[in-house]
This record gives structure tokens, C-alpha cells and sequence, in this order.
């Protein structure tokens, strides 16, 4: 080949070559380039074949090391919020482990400092069922700024509902860290302004109050509440359910009240006999998920007319 003669030794060249090379000498270039055209563009196709490859080399190495570092990254990520999940729970008791997993429905800003104390976990209202309860606090009242008396207040779950739809309230607890609890938890939504917390036994400051919708949620004896086939009104604390009605009836007929699920209905439609005449009455389930959470009870003015 002419190659290998161009790089072969002077002297082996043969006497042909050297008549060829003697005769070639006279050659102008575009000549010569003519000539080896094929072996022109066969290097300028290896040159570029080279460069495509040397650039996706390059790139692709570039990207699997970022990809490499993103997964890198996400894996700590994770870990970190595996970690953080874990240290959280070890400060929730066995008891309400399972309403911590459910802590966004208890409060929508929970990540934001929203702070409850073991019998909060399971006793406060959950935030859509809260909502539902204040929209027909407003809807029933014959003003724009309703007054609202919550007479087992808790850590604050429907006080401020009640609050955000614009009504007044008065939130009463006979347990001063739970009504400071309910302080904190008013401050994070913002409408710590419009409650007046009262530290209290509700029975005992029941004939002191006026409002245009009183509010009971009393508490329902803890979890175990559900393995009863039929929750009676005597279970509820700390009186019984026509106890605690009678003087929220003293106050005003318009009262709501939150019950367990699986409450005796009928002793429910009974609590508006208490009045003469009887209070109209509305009895709905509480939904959460499609699951039912509770029975609310609308009496007088709260009931829908």
C-alpha cells in the first residue's frame, strides 16, 4: 500500500517507488487530493465518529454521578424523616399512637406547633367535623356574630372553628393546661382574639352565662367508648347526658351536641322533651373519610327549619 511505503524505511524504498514518487513530485495538491479522496474521508469519519464518542462519554458519565448524588441525597432524606417520625412517636403514649397517624385530620396545621395532651389526642373533634359544626352555628344564628359558648372547650379544636367562622366564643374547661393547650392552638390559626378562655366548672358557671348557641361535646369515657354496643347517656362525664342538657338549657334552647357513634338515638330525641313544648330537633352522623366519627345532635334554633 502507498501508506505503508510513505512510512516504510528510505532505505528499502524499491526502484519503482522511487520512479513513482519522482513522477508524483509534480503533482499540484488538489491533485493529490483528488486522488486519495476515499482515504481522506474515511479519517474525517473517524475523527467525527471519535468526537461523538468522546462527548457522550463525557456527558453520560457527568449525569450518572449527579444522578448518583440525587439518589444519594433522597436516601438521607428519608432517613432523616424516618428518624424524626420515630422520635416523635416515642413521645406519644401506646394509647394514641394510631390518632397520631391521623393528626391532620385532628388539625390541618398540626406541623405548625399544634400541641395536645394525651386525653386531647383522642377527645378533640376533628377539624372537618369541626367546620361542619360552626357553618351551622352561623346558619342558625339570627346575627352575624353569633355568640358561641363551648362548655368542654378541651385543647381548642372547636373554638376555633367557631372562631374562624366569625363568631364569638366563650371556651370553658375546668382544666387549666388543657384551656393553656387550647391557648397555644388559637394563637396558631390566628383567632385567639376571638375567644374568651374561662377556667371553670361549666356547671357551676352555667348560670352566669348568656349566649345565642351553647355547644356540648362532653367527654365520652376515653377509647373504650366503642366497645359498647350501645353508648347511653349515663356514660357521659362528668354527668350524665339529661344532666348536662337541662343547664345548657338554662342558657339558651339552641344547642349542639357531639356524641358518640354508637349512642342510643332514642335517648337523644328524649333530651328535647326536657322543654316545654319540646325543642325541634336534627340528629346527623359525622363523617370523616367516609367513615362515621360521631352523632350530632341539633336542638331548637340549630335545628334546620
Amino acid at each position: 500500500m502507498v501508506l505503508d511505503s510513505i512510512l516504510a524505511s528510505p532505505h528499502r524504498r524499491s526502484p519503482s517507488f522511487r520512479k513513482q514518487f519522482s513522477r508524483d513530485d509534480s503533482l499540484s495538491w488538489p491533485t493529490l487530493i483528488q486522488r486519495h479522496r476515499f482515504l481522506l474521508t474515511a479519517l474525517a469519519l473517524l475523527a467525527f465518529l471519535c468526537t461523538v464518542y468522546l462527548y457522550f462519554a463525557v456527558t453520560f458519565t457527568a449525569t450518572g454521578s449527579c444522578s448518583g448524588l440525587n439518589v444519594k441525597s433522597t436516601h438521607k432524606k428519608r432517613k432523616l424523616n424516618i428518624r424524626y417520625r420515630e422520635e416523635e412517636i416515642e413521645g406519644v403514649s401506646p394509647l394514641v399512637e394510631k390518632y397520631w397517624f391521623q393528626r391532620y385530620h385532628l388539625f390541618s396545621r398540626y406541623d405548625e406547633g399544634i400541641r395536645m395532651d394525651e386525653e386531647g389526642w383522642y377527645s378533640v373533634t376533628p377539624e372537618q367535623i369541626a367546620i361542619r359544626h360552626a357553618r351551622r352555628c352561623v346558619a342558625a344564628a339570627s346575627n352575624s356574630n353569633p355568640l358561641v359558648i363551648d362548655c368542654f372547650a378541651g385543647v381548642g379544636g372547636n373554638a376555633i372553628q367557631f372562631a374562624r367562622m366569625c363568631c364569638s366564643v366563650v371556651a370553658i374547661d375546668i382544666d387549666p393546661h388543657k384551656l393553656e393547650l387550647a391557648i397555644h392552638n388559637a394563637k396558631i390559626y390566628g383567632v385567639q382574639h376571638c375567644i374568651d378562655f374561662i377556667i371553670g366548672d361549666f356547671f357551676q358557671l352555667a348560670p352566669l352565662l348568656k349566649g345565642d348557641i351553647v355547644f356540648l361535646a362532653p367527654p365520652w369515657g376515653g377509647p373504650s367508648y366503642k366497645s359498647i354496643e350501645k353508648f347511653t347517656l349515663d356514660l357521659l362525664k362528668p354527668k350524665d347526658g339529661f344532666s348536662i342538657f337541662q343547664v345548657a338549657q338554662a342558657i339558651t334552647p339552641n344547642i349542639i351536641m357531639f356524641l358518640p357513634r354508637n349512642v342510643d338515638l332514642h335517648q337523644v330525641e328524649e333530651l328535647s322533651w326536657l322543654s316545654s313544648p319540646p325543642l325541634a330537633v336534627e340528629i346527623e352522623e359525622s363523617y370523616l373519610q367516609n367513615n362515621v366519627k360521631g352523632v350530632t345532635a341539633y336542638f331548637g334554633g340549630a335545628a334546620c327549619r
